[in-house]
């Protein structure tokens, strides 16, 4: 009777959810929890600006909640429902791990092998020097490839876009030793894609999909937008100017292996089950699972009692061990959580790229094991955000004073109230040196980002607020409005007639 309940609880959700109407799953015991993760959601949802979110709870091998907040198209009005794809980001690495472990169980691969065996062509130099890096160093992100390399990863739908992605490196130093110390840079995960690729002879997305994603019973999830066939998926976001702002970043195909899984949180329930040892299936027996839980602990922890594994992220909090990732790519963000003692998980994925995905999905997890909640929560592209806001209406109000400056001198001039001098001795100085200030300025503003973080504007503008855009934008503008200007006052002066006239000494249009 119990299994027959079940079936029929299943057929209904599975409906609704397909005609968007999806209540949330849940036990009458536990209605208290899901009322405050609700309101918590909601309130956060709020804050955050996020316009869509899916949240899905698994326990014991079952989906226990499944609830959907907000748009995937807020123009449309059109809700999320538990059908509704996202980006899932870095939260995908964890199946290119999984991958690597069962080639590697399947002899066809070892961990402890340099990747050059893998990608003859693939030399780095740390301070000149070739080094050796094995998988395992790749997996744990302990390679010594700087964690800004991921500026580098080039635009392309290109079936080689792989290759492509991975001979950026060749260009790039090292940042540290290999096996020395942790460092997450994102391209790890893709030199891990093109060592599949080389390996089964095959590209990347069609053996994850057809090798992992099948096998797991994810259906409806695609690897990379090139093999996406679907409405379904959400318009993706990025804060501006303190609201969600609709964009359409580049494509990186290149990226695929270390970002861009494309799921639900239907299909990544199947997902988390599997690793809580449910869903066992013999491509993945429980064994080949753990084993991707197991942590590197032979470098120092990157965080306070968190080490990395293949694709996962291992902290230890009040006696507890928990498996995590989150996921950020330019207008999505995701968070996976699971506590595999109460075979408990919490998955969250949203429509805009917000360090408050995370944290509500650390807030729902605390409310499912009944700890209290902080809501304290601050999000640095939110933040960003505020100042560049702040900076952009400082900039309008200077450029409205600088134009209307600018076209009384014009003014001045048309109606000869102006004339021009010549350009000599103090004026060829004063111009090389207003030249100068104006250029210094501008070089600092596009240089700064590489100076201080290794990026350029291009990435910034992509991964950044909308109103980061407009300000570099804005800036630019009011350096050259101020620099003609400038050019216009050292290149002319009041008309001398006009000065003796106002000044009561000389009238030179007067009769007499």
């Amino acid at each position: 009777m119990k299994q027959l309940v079940r079936i029929i609880s299943f057929l209904v959700t599975l409906i609704l959810g397909l005609t968007g109407l999806a209540a949330p799953l849940v036990s009458a015991k536990s209605s208290e929890k899901t009322e405050k993760i609700e309101k918590l959601v909601e309130q956060q949802r709020h804050i955050s600006k996020i316009p869509g979110i899916s949240l899905v709870i698994v326990e014991k091998g079952e989906t226990v909640y499944q609830r959907n907040f907000g748009y995937k198209n807020v123009k449309e009005k059109t809700p999320v429902t538990s059908s509704t794809l996202f980006e899932i980001g870095s939260t995908t690495k964890a199946f290119t791990g999984l991958a690597i472990l069962r080639l590697e169980k399947e002899g066809k691969l070892k961990r402890s092998d340099s990747v050059q065996k893998y990608i003859p062509w693939l030399k780095l130099k740390y301070q000149g020097e070739l080094q050796t890096i094995t998988l395992n160093q790749l997996l744990y992100h302990s390679s010594g490839i700087a964690s800004n390399s991921i500026a580098q990863i080039p635009e392309s739908t290109d079936s080689n876009a792989l290759e492509l992605n991975v001979k950026t490196l060749l260009n790039q130093e090292l940042n540290r030793k290999p096996g020395s110390t942790f460092e997450y840079a994102t391209i790890n995960y893709d030199v891990l894609g093109l060592v599949i690729e080389n390996v089964t002879k095959q590209p990347y997305d069609l053996y994850i999909q057809n090798q992992v994603l099948k096998p797991i019973g994810m259906k409806d999830s695609f690897v990379g937008h090139h093999q996406l066939q679907s409405s379904m998926v959400a318009q993706g976001y990025k804060i501006g100017f303190l609201k969600e702002q609709k964009y359409t970043p580049p494509i990186y195909r290149g990226n695929i292996p270390a970002g861009y899984i494309i799921s639900n949180t239907t299909d990544i329930a199947k997902w988390m089950n599997l690793q809580l040892g449910y869903n066992s299936i013999n491509e993945f027996n429980q064994q080949l699972i753990k084993e991707s839980h197991h942590p590197d602990r032979s470098v120092a922890a990157f965080d306070k009692n968190s080490y990395y594994a293949s694709g996962w992220e291992v902290v230890k909090k009040e006696a507890k061990q928990y498996i995590q990732h989150e996921g950020q790519n330019p207008t999505y963000s995701s968070f996976i959580i699971m506590q595999p003692d109460k075979e408990l998980g919490v998955a969250i994925l949203s429509n805009m790229n917000s360090s408050f995905t995370t944290s509500i999905g650390k807030s729902v997890m605390d409310i499912w094991e009944g700890k209290s909640v902080s809501t304290n929560q601050t999000d640095s592209y939110q933040k960003l955000d505020k100042i560049a806001t702040v900076l952009l209406s400082l900039i309008t109000v200077l450029d409205v004073i600088f134009i209307l400056l600018l076209l009384r001198t014009i003014r001045q001039l048309v109606r000869k109230q102006r004339e021009r001098r010549a350009l000599k001795g103090k004026r060829i100085l004063m111009l090389t040196i207003h030249t100068l200030i104006v250029s210094a300025i501008l070089i600092l503003v596009i240089l700064i980002p590489k100076i201080l973080l290794g990026f350029t504007w291009t990435f910034i503008q992509i991964w950044g607020p909308v109103s980061i855009t407009v300000l570099f934008y804005g800036f630019i503008a009011t350096s050259i409005i101020f620099y003609v200007y400038g050019v216009l006052l050292i290149l002319t002066k009041k008309h001398t007639a006009l000065i003796w006239e106002s000044s009561g000494k000389y009238n030179l249009n007067s009769n007499g």
